[in-house]
């Protein structure tokens, strides 16, 4: 009976609220007209006074598209959060009391609700302090953090209510843990829904991990299907709603290819954030560099070759992802700082105005802490100066001295003499100009320098004893320029390296907080370049230690992180998440026997066990997908998948698949994946997830190699061996 009326209670709240936002909609649309009203009118007496000056109609036309441009943004947002919220308009309620207060309810949802000249909202969202309420785990003693400091509460009652375009579909009380029930009709929902309905399902580890410190270091290392990317896009969006001065558009993601980007580029406008940066490393990387030739071999390209079992390509990933590697990048470094620059005194006119021991002071002494190649401009600069002051010492002397010589002549003796006087002066000026090219000129010989990219490639391919500094004048720009299709994805880190710590160069634009996802796969170098190029403090790093697409004899730099951010004096709070909300729990028992520590704890959600099937030709291998794939769309799933172990068996079988069902091959990082069945290599198919997903095995796969393709699955696998 009391489930009933309580049931009653919270539809009559709905309608109530429902009202009021189709109140607050038409009030909007309201503003909306009466802006356009206004632009017009202002506009008509403007264009009426000035209509004889067009530089101010010009302008006038720019600050007007500025203002609608403003004004529209602001209420286009709120219409657009008003519209989602008559759909779901919230789906929390928590009752609590501060001290000895009357007890109060809190409805949380997606956006948050508080009428003009109100200080209550009738809505709160999600990412405010005083919503983590609802995610807490239990009832009585808590608290939460505003800006002003903690305050502690009472939680009497938590629900959660289900919603469904606007209609009251059930009331759960959380206090019998209903949150696992809500969790299970979510994550039984077909791909396409999940990532939006996360804000009802939350969990309390999870909540933590998004509500961190804003001024920390936030490492998170979690098993497939944990929520890893969910948490770190939430946090974002947690960040920009409570801290948007600080962050604004000052945020950068870092994910692992094109097609997860744009997988992921769902998820923050669903949150109310857009104009989100992402890239990948490679992109990033490229970027900065400044690399305009398109031979360089793509991180796409290598892993397919080190998968493929490629010696020389695992060899040479291992390395320069390896602190080997750095170390031998920092001792060359060392060599160039003492011996790069040959430094020759500065002479003018046969004078030497600075010696050899100065500038070595100004390299060693004065500037020693700018990195080496903007020493050397800092350095030249003060050296031209010095010629520019001794030049014009030397033309002041000039100058006095022919004005002694005039005074010195009576009114004829000047008029006789003028003309000779004006030309003796001319040519001493000019051999004047003349040292200073000359001075210019010696000084241009030993403090040049060459592109680092060069540099690069003389230190992988010389013994670090071998002196190369000799080598500067015999720079063939042209010949490198024709072997630059040795240079790799791995070569990216070491050269972007060397340009941070020779030119110091840094990122355009301020970088507040920065993303990286998948961050198994990043090595110590790659961390040390983001760090130094954004100057950023303020990072959420996920990723998972048994996803690494080439395992090495290091462990993952991720979970070392001390050691890149120790210079920083910045905390870093470390997570593991353990439980996964993807797959069922067959598929995640199937995919656990891939791995020999950190098992994974899967949800209790069931599901069909997983098929393994064996074929013996390609007709058989052909029928074999074709029969699984209509299974999994019977059974309602759209979003699937079939995974390759890598793109080359992609294409042996391809176009045998696609001469029998229409189906999208996602064989390039570029290609943007928009749903429906899609054939695709082991190496893509990170962080993305399938409704359905059938792994093929027509060779020896890596055990976390594979561990990763099955754990794409979030209803259905199937494991299809050929047998030859």
């Amino acid at each position: 009976m009391s489930k009933q009326v309580d049931f009653i209670r919270e539809e009559e709240k709905l309608s109530e609220i429902l009202e009021i936002l189709n109140k607050e909609i038409l009030k909007y649309l309201e503003k909306r007209k009466n802006v356009t009203n206004y632009i017009l009118e202002a506009r008509k007496k403007y264009v009426e006074e000035y209509k004889d000056d067009e530089d101010q109609i010009i302008d006038y036309f720019d600050h007007e598209n500025y203002v609608k441009e403003e004004a529209y943004r602001t209420i286009d947002k709120r219409l657009m959060e008003f519209t989602k919220l008559k759909e779901i308009p919230y789906f929390g309620k928590v009752s609590f009391k501060e001290g000895e207060d009357i007890p109060e309810d809190m409805y949380v949802g997606r956006y948050g609700l508080t009428l003009e000249n109100s200080f209550e909202p009738l809505i709160v969202d999600w990412r405010a302090p005083i919503a983590s309420l609802f995610y807490k785990g239990t009832l009585g003693k808590s608290s939460y953090n505003p800006p002003s400091g903690e305050v502690e509460v009472d939680i009497l009652s938590r629900k959660q209510l289900v919603i469904k375009k606007g209609q009251l579909k059930g009331v759960f009380d959380s206090a019998i843990d209903v949150k696992d029930e809500i969790l299970q009709m979510v994550l039984t929902d077909n791909s396409s829904d999940k990532l939006k309905d996360i804000v009802m399902t939350i969990q309390k580890e999870q909540d933590e991990i998004i509500r961190e410190d804003r001024n920390k270091i936030v490492v998170v290392n979690g098993v497939a299907g944990s929520g890893k990317t969910t948490i770190a896009l939430h946090r974002i969006s947690y960040l920009l709603y409570n801290f948007r001065k600080q962050f604004g558009d000052k945020v950068l993601i870092f994910g692992p290819n094109d097609i997860f980007m744009d997988y992921i580029a769902q998820v923050l406008p669903s949150l109310g954030e857009s104009n989100i940066k992402q890239t990948t490393f490679e992109n990033f990387a490229k970027k900065e560099i400044n690399l305009k030739y398109e031979n360089i071999k793509s991180f796409g390209s290598y892993i397919e070759d080190a998968m493929n079992g490629k010696e020389d390509t695992l060899e040479e990933y291992r390395y320069k992802s390896s602190k080997a590697f750095v170390d031998l990048l920092n001792s060359n470094l060392e060599i160039l700082n003492k011996e790069y620059f040959k430094i020759q005194p500065i002479r003018f006119m046969k004078e030497e105005i600075v010696t050899t021991k100065e500038i070595e002071e100004l390299f060693t002494k004065y500037y020693k802490d700018m990195p080496l190649f903007r020493r050397s401009e800092k350095i030249k600069r003060i050296l031209i100066s010095k010629i520019k002051d001794k030049r014009d010492e030397e033309v002041y002397k000039i100058n006095a001295e022919f004005k002694e010589k005039i005074s010195s002549l009576s009114e004829k003796e000047l008029e006789i003499e003028k003309n000779n006087l004006e030309y003796l002066k001319r040519i001493k000026i000019r051999e004047i100009i003349r040292a200073v090219m000359k001075s210019r000129d010696e000084l241009d010989t030993w403090i040049k320098y060459e592109p680092v990219i060069d540099i690069y490639k003389r230190i992988i391919n010389l013994d670090t004893d071998k002196d190369y500094i000799n080598e500067l004048d015999n720079l063939n720009n042209e010949a490198l320029n024709e072997n630059k299709e040795r240079l790799s994805y791995m070569d990216l880190s070491g050269i972007l390296y060397l340009m941070i710590k020779l030119k110091g160069i840094k990122v355009k634009n301020e970088i507040k907080h920065i993303v990286i996802d998948e961050a198994q796969d990043y090595s110590f170098i790659q961390f040390e370049i983001i760090k130094e190029i954004t100057g950023c403090k303020s990072y959420t790093i996920v990723g998972d230690s048994n996803q690494r697409l080439i395992t090495t004899s290091e462990e993952p730099a991720m979970l070392h992180l001390d050691d890149v951010f120790n210079d920083l004096n910045v905390e870093i709070t470390k997570y593991e998440l353990n439980k996964s909300y993807r797959s069922t729990q067959e598929i995640m028992e199937y995919s656990n026997k891939f791995l020999d520590k950190d098992k994974i704890v899967p949800l209790v959600r069931k599901g069909e066990p997983v098929i393994e099937e064996e074929v013996y030709n390609n007709e058989e291998f052909v029928d074999t997908i074709i029969s699984l794939i209509e299974d999994y769309e019977e059974d309602g799933y759209e979003n699937i998948a079939v995974i390759f172990k890598d793109k080359n068996e992609l294409n042996k079988f391809s176009h045998v698949i696609k001469e029998k069902i229409n189906v999208q091959s996602l064989d390039n990082d570029d290609i943007m994946y928009k749903g429906g069945k899609v054939l695709l290599p082991a190496y893509l198919a990170k962080g993305l997830e399938f409704d359905g997903v059938i792994i093929v095995e027509s060779e020896e796969i890596e055990p976390l190699v594979k561990y990763i393709m099955c754990t794409r699955a979030l209803h259905r696998l199937s494991a299809v061996k050929y047998l030859i």
